[in-house]
């Protein structure tokens, strides 16, 4: 049984970037949806799709790599564990690596990066950190 999806999805990112594999596959959950969404969106990751099989969801990640084959991930880290919950005021989390690198952010207004969260005023869980 896992106890972490997030941390597994994270992992598998990180391994297919490795290994310069085009493709991955994920378990789904709708709080790793948010943060491949997020990734994503700030150019971390090409494009996600979310395949249905019954009644078993799937997201497919496409890596995405610079014109020297390299990730466009450095490093991808979970902060916050089932263990160990990390919160973060809104003043902590207004930048992350010097504006290079992004915090994934459970706030009350759903999950967001930092730099929106910070922009909205609001605080939360900080799940995983990305640059």
């Amino acid at each position: 049984m896992m106890t972490d999806i997030i941390a597994d999805s994270l992992t598998r990112i990180r391994n297919a970037a490795q290994r310069r594999l085009d493709v991955t596959t994920l378990l789904h959950a709708n709080s790793v949806e948010a943060i491949v969404s997020i990734l994503v969106n700030k150019g971390y990751l090409e494009s996600y799709t979310v395949n249905e099989d019954g009644n078993k969801k799937t997201i497919s990640v496409v890596i995405k790599y610079d014109e020297n084959g390299r990730s466009m991930i450095n490093e991808i880290k979970r902060i916050s564990s089932p263990g160990r919950r990390i919160h973060k005021g809104k003043d902590e989390i207004k930048s992350f690596k010097n504006g290079y690198g992004t915090l994934v952010v459970s706030t009350s207004k759903g999950v967001l990066p930092n730099d929106e969260a910070y922009k909205l005023g609001v605080g939360g869980e900080v799940m995983c950190s990305v640059w």
